[in-house]
């Protein structure tokens, strides 16, 4: 993957800005940025863990040249986002944000996309409010808690020696622990800018803190799978079945709860694993712009 596809996170981030956005626990300054027609359809971008809104740069364009306002943020606790270091993260308070981005820009409704992390946080805004969400995307996330296959370094990272561990993460590391959920190729260069912005301000020292959400799928289950099958919307799923923590197993078990959901798998060969949008952007772009046209 070229830098014509994927931009550098420098220039990503010069096209945004950071706003005060309020949660639970406070005001929090948090980054964001719009980009296709002020009138356009609405469409929200939610990025995964531990990653940022970055993941995103390749499909922006194309949603905005098919006329859509899209709207991206990066969460709190990652990329250019605020990251208190004795915060207790919750996916709850992520969705708080949302909302009050949301209530910031005038967006009374959206198409959501989400990934990884983000999918919690599009399941607990549709508990709220499924009547906001025009229609929802669904890129590779643990959907169903009990299908959640995290990676040993996550689960070591989630467990009590977490914040030891999560001082020696190095940039070497992380490469090798993205190479294992990868399906397709995907240049150093590319990972070098995810890696930027997991670092920035000491962010991967948060990973223990920000893995909590492993516990929240658990604590919500009920809730958020209930919110994800009673979705009465436009439902699209974009999945990498090489993905050895949400694949081809997720997928199985939504094709058997959603069948009258639209997916689109990226089979290949090869076939793409954990990140879609990074491995195969091109084709996520046309199943995004071609279902959000008709939804």
């Amino acid at each position: 993957m070229s830098r014509t596809t994927l931009p550098a996170a420098a220039v990503w981030e010069a096209s945004g800005e950071r706003v005060a956005l309020r949660s639970r626990t406070g005001e929090h300054r948090v980054f964001v940025r719009q980009d296709g027609p002020g009138d356009g359809h609405p469409v929200t971008l939610v990025h995964g863990f531990p990653t940022s809104s970055h993941d995103w740069a390749a499909i922006v364009p194309a949603l905005a040249a098919a006329g859509h306002r899209v709207t991206v943020l990066d969460l709190l606790g990652f990329g250019s986002s605020d990251k208190p270091r004795r915060h207790r993260y919750s996916v709850l308070e992520q969705a708080d944000l949302v909302e009050d981005l949301w209530r910031r820009l005038g967006t009374e409704a959206t198409a959501l996309v989400a990934h990884d992390y983000g999918v919690s946080v599009a399941q607990e805004l549709l508990a709220r409010d499924a009547g906001r969400v025009t229609a929802a995307v669904w890129l590779n996330g643990g959907l169903y808690p009990d299908l959640h296959r995290p990676l040993r370094i996550q689960r070591l990272l989630h467990g009590r020696l977490g914040p030891l561990l999560a001082r020696a993460v190095t940039e070497r590391g992380f490469r090798a622990s993205m190479r294992r959920v990868l399906g397709r190729p995907v240049s150093d260069e590319v990972l070098h800018d995810m890696w930027l912005g997991i670092a920035r301000d000491g962010g991967q020292r948060l990973a223990p803190r920000l893995l909590r959400y492993i516990d929240e799928r658990q604590q919500y289950e009920e809730r958020w799978v209930g919110a994800l099958e009673g979705f009465p919307g436009p439902t699209l799923f974009v999945w990498g079945p090489a993905d050895p923590i949400s694949g081809a197993h997720v997928l199985a078990r939504i094709r058997e709860r959603l069948p009258r959901a639209a997916i689109t798998e990226l089979g290949g060969p090869p076939a793409a694993g954990h990140y879609p949008q990074v491995e195969a952007p091109e084709e996520v772009a046309a199943a995004l712009c071609a279902f959000l046209a008709t939804s």
